[in-house]
């Protein structure tokens, strides 16, 4: 092509072409050319300019100065939107040259360097413009006559290709609505994101065209990963790069976090050893570190690398990286890469046994070495193990105040979120959920102290991810279906599936599919996405497989995948799914009318939620001990610890657990009310009456059908014993309906607490 064989020189070194890419910092180009136009043309109006006219062509110039070359048609509608009558006469001026003869490009050349003279010159030397001029009046210095007269040509090709565009165009205007015309141009945004048809047609970039390239690309991929090119685009650009130049290190760099994005091993892994190789072969590391240069780069690959392994599952390869970085660390002295391997040590250590000791050994060493990024950490990695091993959350919580005084002393934003969306896991997992609800609204109305460009989504991090998931989460338990699913549309155009944190919500939006198709009655529905929740989490999916299971009264098999599910979540520690997978269980042998032996595994579950501080899972126990006791036929007994638990549940509960709370105390009372006389019984009926009322309002809400037939079934026969007749019909009126959209599958209807 022009550009390849016009400002790139093979150099043969020992039979081998280099194409030394970036011997030269800059070149001239056909869109280089018509920037210089538009600069001649802006000192040219001088006065004429309005001055908002003025401030639009400024706050241009600079993407224009920095980015790839673009198609005359786009710098056109580009200069259009600022200053029209301008943009006419760049486009006089290079039709002039484009259509004259070469000594008029050489003409325009000369007459560039008046711009620099004269007491009050129109451009100062050291200015970003002045800097561009002279770069390119040095570079068009350099030109040999032949390279000059393909510049030249080039010129006209760039020229006319927009001359046809404009033909073709106008063709197309004749026969499209203005309507239809001007939404297309609304569409485009010019000071955007690069787009990939740009690139694709800007030919080879110059170092400085690259550097903002890859800077550009890489603050995407941290802050909104959504405005990058997509992964297959971008590495086509990085592999065009590096064809050019295959010792550009930092292109490297981003193909190797291009290559995280779809989580590909084996790019990913090349990639990064390519980046520290030509790291230490340019030599870059060794000029501003001395003789400490290679070994850093070293130990810092060998690091990267266990990290690059931790993060795919490969924990046995990343154990040996990590040795190799500590040994060349502790050779070199390094206490800072010292302190990133024992962080990383713990991270390794977590997958095979609990170890505080490495954790609180690496937060003093942080804060001695003066490292508050990883001494924050720490103390975050620190508090979800405490959490887990069932500590106070009040103690969590002065924990995490201590590390926010950190953030904040040293304006970490990105662990100030990573705090806050700790705060609100943290509350999920203790049951309260109006805690959770009101942290995961202060992240999200927070503003990010790291500057983005303009259009840039801020904060596109996992905390956001999390928080966000959480609540869809809480909306969807409360009966929101309609919210909950606008959460998760935002979450969807905010982190595409082929972006790092699509699977935490992914796994959410299965989680509340699948509670309402149980909630509707539709096994088959729940069934079938079984499937995609096990892909995400295979705790998760296996669990969910149970209660399909048990819901269509499939005993058997779910009682063996609970008990299998038991002893794998014991072995692994997750105390959260063991309490859960206790009261399937419970619920397996009340169904299965094995009243006594559901209540040892009912106190073994309520032993546990108290011991790892589960405030939310021990109401539920307690409700399910009640249940117990209300068929043993203790009901007194069953009203009397119900008031103890029933609180938490309507506090912080979800709409389905607070309707079946109420509907427990109906039973209750109604089962009390036996042995009461007439007056009081008459009163203890009407009570429950109201409860089953308020409970039926909660199951309306989440449209749980199997759980407000039953409250009608009980409410009618409630109705009849009063002797009021209207309302009796209506209720059972309202039970053949639905008893009729979801018959029964053989089980009593009051034997099941859900």
């Amino acid at each position: 092509s022009v550009h390849e064989s016009l400002y790139f020189n093979p150099m043969l070194t020992n039979g081998v072409v280099h194409a030394n890419v970036f011997g030269v910092r800059d070149w001239v180009t056909p869109h280089k050319m018509a920037l210089l136009v538009l600069l001649s043309e802006l000192g040219r109006a001088g006065a004429q300019l309005g001055l908002l006219e003025r401030r639009r062509l400024n706050r241009l110039l600079l993407p224009l100065l920095q980015g790839p070359d673009m198609a005359l048609s786009r710098l056109r509608k580009a200069i259009e939107e600022c200053c029209p009558h301008l943009a006419g006469s760049v486009h006089i001026r290079l039709k002039l040259m484009a259509e004259g003869e070469l000594k008029d490009m050489e003409q325009f050349f000369d007459d560039l360097s008046d711009s620099f003279s004269g007491t009050e010159p129109e451009v100062h030397k050291t200015s970003v413009v002045g800097l561009f001029l002279r770069h390119m009046i040095l570079a068009y210095n350099k030109l040999s006559f032949s390279q000059v007269y393909k510049l030249y040509t080039a010129l006209q090709q760039y020229f006319q290709k927009d001359e046809k565009k404009d033909g073709t165009d106008e063709n197309e205007m004749e026969l499209t609505n203005p309507e239809e015309l001007d939404g297309k141009m609304e569409k485009e945004e010019l000071d955007g994101p690069l787009r990939e048809e740009e690139i694709a047609c800007s030919g080879p970039l110059s170092q400085k065209q690259a550097e903002y390239f890859l800077s550009q690309q890489a603050s995407l991929l941290k802050n909104d990963e959504t405005k990058a090119l997509a992964p297959a685009s971008l590495q086509k650009e990085l592999n065009n790069l590096l064809k050019f130049n295959p010792d550009f290190a930092e292109a490297h760099y981003l193909s190797y976090l291009n290559s995280l994005r779809v989580q590909d091993v084996f790019s990913s892994t090349h990639s990064l050893l390519h980046y520290f190789d030509r790291l230490i072969l340019t030599g870059a590391e060794s000029k501003s570190n001395g003789d400490e240069g290679y070994g850093r780069s070293l130990r810092y690959a060998a690091l990267n690398l266990a990290a690059l392994h931790c993060r795919f599952g490969h924990y046995q390869q990343a154990e040996l990286a990590l040795q190799e970085a500590i040994r060349i660390a502790q050779e070199s002295n390094d206490h800072v890469c010292l302190q990133h391997c024992l962080s990383w040590l713990y991270i390794l250590e977590q997958k095979i046994f609990d170890s505080c000791v490495l954790l609180e050994h690496s937060v003093n060493k942080s804060l001695h070495f003066g490292l508050p990024y990883l001494a924050s950490l720490g103390i975050q990695s620190l508090v979800q193990q405490r959490a887990f091993a069932g500590k106070a959350a009040n103690k969590l919580m002065d924990a995490l105040k201590d590390s926010d005084l950190l953030h904040w002393k040293h304006s970490l934003s990105e662990l100030i979120d990573i705090s806050i969306a700790q705060k609100t896991a943290i509350w999920r997992l203790y049951g309260r959920s109006t805690m959770a609800l009101q942290q995961a609204q202060t992240l999200l109305s927070m503003n990010s102290l790291e500057a983005v460009n303009v259009g840039v989504q801020q904060n596109n991090t996992e905390s956001f991810a999390v928080v966000l998931c959480h609540l869809a989460e809480l909306h969807a338990e409360q009966g929101y279906f309609a919210a909950a699913s606008e959460i998760l549309k935002h979450l969807k155009e905010r982190f595409p599936p082929n972006s790092q944190h699509a699977q935490l919500w992914m796994l959410f939006d299965q989680k509340i599919q699948f509670e309402r198709a149980m909630n509707d009655g539709r096994y088959h529905v729940a069934d079938s996405l079984v499937a995609g929740i096990t892909a995400l989490n295979s705790i998760e999916g296996v669990y969910r497989k149970a209660i399909v299971l048990k819901a269509q009264n499939q005993m058997s098999e779910a009682h063996k995948l609970l008990q299998k599910l038991l002893i794998h979540c014991q072995k692994i520690k997750n105390t959260e799914m063991v309490i859960r997978v206790l009261l399937s269980t419970a619920e397996l042998y009340w169904r299965s009318s094995c009243h006594t032996i559901a209540l040892p595994v009912l106190l073994q579950a309520l032993a546990l939620a108290r011991e790892y501080s589960l405030q939310y899972l021990a109401s539920e126990t307690v409700l399910n001990l009640a249940f117990s006791q209300l068929i043993l036929g203790i009901p007194e007994q069953a009203l009397n610890i119900l008031h103890m638990a029933i609180e938490p549940v309507l506090a912080h509960g979800a709409v389905l657990d607070k309707g079946c709370a109420m509907f427990l105390v109906a039973k209750c009372q109604v089962a009390s009310a036996a042995s009461y006389p007439p007056q009081k019984k008459i009163e203890a009926l009407e009570s429950a009456i109201l409860n089953l009322n308020e409970a039926k309002t909660y199951f309306a809400k989440v449209d749980c059908k199997e759980q407000l037939r039953d409250v009608l079934y009980f409410q009618a026969r409630l109705f009849h014993s009063l002797g009021r007749t209207q309302e009796r019909n209506k209720c059972a009126m309202l039970f053949r309906q639905l008893h009729q959209e979801l018959p029964a599958h053989g089980v009593p209807l009051i034997n099941a607490f859900k």
